[in-house]
C-alpha cells in the first residue's frame, strides 16, 4: 500500500473526495478542512494499492490539483486493515508488478542530478577500482563496482527515452559525460602521484593484472551481461525490490572499465586503455538499451490491462 497525500485548493475538494472514493483501490480516507497553509486549501490522506496508484493520481491530476495543490506517496510497510485488503484485492493487476510512473520518473530525475555527492562517490570508486588494478585485486574491483554511483543516470536515460522526456535526458547525459571524465582525470593524477612515490611500479603493472583482465576483454558476453543487469536494475527500480540494485552494481564493468583506463593511459599502456574505453562504452550502452527495452514492454503491458484485452505477442 501507499500513503496518499493531497493538498487541494477548497474549490475541488469535494470532487476530489469523490473520485478517491468511487476507486475501488483506495481505503482510509480522511479530510481535514482548511487546514492547508501554502498552498491554501484543504488535506485530503488516503491509503491507496500501489497498483492502482497511476489511475488514482491522473484522477487528481485531471482536477488541475498537482498545479494548484500538492499531491505526495510515500510507501506503507504495514497496513492492517480489512479496507485496505479489500482495496489491494479490488485494484487490477499485482502490487509487485505495478509500476508507479510519477514515481519512478521523480526518483530516477533525484538519482540523476550531477552534483557534488554523486562526484565524490564515482571518483572515489573509481580511484577504488585503480588500486585494485594496480594490485590485481578481484575483490577490491568488486568493491568499486558497489560503490558506483552510475546506474542512477543510466536508469534517467531509459526512462527518458520510454516516456519522451528530454529534460531527464539531458539531465543524465550531463551527470555521465562529465561524471566519468572527471573521475579518471583524478584518477589519472593520483596514479601519477603514486608512481612518483613508488607505489606503482610500471613495469609489474604491464606483466601482472591476470586476475582482473576481465575489466578491459571486450566480448559477446560483455554485452551480454550489461543487457541482463540493466534489466534487471529497471526491474528492480519499478517493482521496489532495491535490495536487487546491489547485484546490478557487481555484475557491470562500468567503473572498473574507467579506472583501469586512466592507470593504462598513465603507463603508456594505451591499447589496453582504448579497450577499457571500449568496455566502459558497451556497458553503458548495454544497461540503456536493456532498461529502456523492460520499460516499454512493463508499459505497453498495463496499457493493454487497463484497455481490458489480453496482452498479445505482436
Amino acid at each position: 500500500m501507499l500513503h496518499l497525500r493531497v493538498i487541494s485548493p477548497a474549490g475541488s475538494t469535494a470532487e476530489a473526495v469523490e473520485r478517491l472514493r468511487s476507486h475501488a483501490g483506495t481505503a482510509h480516507l480522511v479530510v481535514h478542512h482548511g487546514v492547508a497553509v501554502e498552498p491554501d486549501g484543504d488535506l485530503v490522506e488516503a491509503d491507496v494499492a500501489r497498483e492502482a496508484a497511476d489511475e488514482v493520481i491522473d484522477l487528481l491530476c485531471g482536477l488541475g490539483i498537482d498545479h494548484d495543490g500538492g499531491i505526495t506517496l510515500e510507501a506503507l510497510d504495514a497496513a492492517l486493515s480489512d479496507s485496505a485488503d479489500r482495496a489491494e484485492e479490488a485494484a487490477p493487476g499485482v502490487g509487485a508488478d505495478a509500476v508507479v510512473w510519477e514515481e519512478l520518473v521523480s526518483r530516477s530525475g533525484e538519482e540523476s542530478r550531477l552534483n557534488a555527492t554523486f562526484q565524490a562517490f564515482l571518483v572515489i570508486a573509481c580511484l577504488l577500482a585503480s588500486v585494485g588494478v594496480i594490485t590485481d585485486s578481484p575483490v577490491t574491483i568488486v568493491g568499486a563496482m558497489v560503490v558506483g554511483p552510475e546506474f542512477g543516470p543510466l536508469a534517467a536515460l531509459a526512462v527518458g527515452l520510454v516516456l519522451r522526456r528530454r529534460d531527464l535526458m539531458r539531465r543524465a547525459g550531463l551527470a555521465l559525460g562529465v561524471g566519468f571524465p572527471l573521475a579518471m582525470v583524478v584518477t589519472a593524477l593520483v596514479t601519477l602521484l603514486s608512481e612518483a612515490v613508488g607505489l606503482l611500479d610500471v613495469t609489474a603493472f604491464r606483466e601482472g593484472h591476470a586476475a582482473v583482465d576481465f575489466v578491459y576483454h571486450i566480448g559477446w558476453y560483455s554485452l551480454i551481461v550489461a543487457l541482463l543487469a540493466g534489466a534487471a536494475g529497471m526491474l528492480a527500480m519499478t517493482s521496489a525490490k532495491s535490495a536487487a540494485l546491489v547485484g546490478v552494481f557487481i555484475s557491470v564493468t562500468t567503473v572498473p572499465a574507467a579506472g583501469f583506463a586512466a592507470v593504462a593511459a598513465v603507463t603508456g599502456d594505451w591499447l589496453r586503455s582504448l579497450e577499457s574505453v571500449g568496455q566502459l562504452a558497451v556497458n553503458l550502452i548495454g544497461i540503456v538499451a536493456a532498461a529502456a527495452a523492460v520499460l516499454a514492454l512493463r508499459r505497453r503491458g498495463q496499457r493493454v490491462r487497463a484497455a481490458g484485452r489480453p496482452l498479445s505477442a505482436g
